[in-house]
């Protein structure tokens, strides 16, 4: 039997009426019986409509839950993309300061290379300088020796150049004293 077909009802049980028979059932232990089923299927059906009740609710918060674990999962899948982009913007930020720090290295080290090749120049420049001062002044050394030399030789007085009829004389000045040759 299915359960539509033999669908009782507390009421239908205690309105059965029973043909009477010669030699049947006790009808007092019947109405009874008959009574106390009634009271039991009327618990049963109350028990079944709350443990309904409960059911439904549990579906509903079966419901929830499943609708909260959906939200969930779609939260851990965006935080998860939003993980996995902020790392590539943070790889793409990092590479991008590590050019400009290449690039402001290599032109450090260029302007490096080129101060370093005008220090070279200047350092050329002033031993050329250096060499010509040096050069200059051993000449001028040489003069002023050739003079003294001609002095300690007491040569005539020679007219300089500029000096305009005025005539020096290659003698030993007076502050130098005498001066010996070695």
């Amino acid at each position: 039997m299915t359960d539509e077909a033999f669908y009782l009802t507390p009421l239908d049980i205690r309105r059965m009426d029973f043909k009477t028979v010669m030699r049947g059932y006790e009808r007092e232990a019947v109405e009874r019986f008959r009574e106390q089923v009634g009271d039991e299927l009327e618990r049963l059906t109350r028990v079944n409509a709350d443990l309904e009740q409960k059911a439904r609710g549990f579906h509903e918060q079966l419901r929830s839950f499943r609708e909260r674990d959906k939200a969930l999962n779609d939260a851990l899948v965006s935080a998860q993309q939003l993980r996995a982009e902020m790392r590539e913007q943070a790889e793409r930020e990092a590479e991008l300061v590590l050019r400009e720090a290449r690039a402001d290295a290599e032109r450090l080290l260029a302007a490096a290379r080129e101060q370093v090749r005008k220090t070279e120049e200047e350092l050329a420049a002033l031993s050329r300088l250096r060499r010509t001062y040096l050069a200059q002044l051993r000449g001028l050394v040489e003069r002023q020796l050739a003079e003294v030399e001609a002095a300690e030789t007491n040569e005539p007085p020679v007219a300089l150049p500029g000096a305009e009829g005025r005539t020096e004389s290659r003698a030993t000045p007076a502050w130098l004293g005498t001066v010996t040759k070695e």
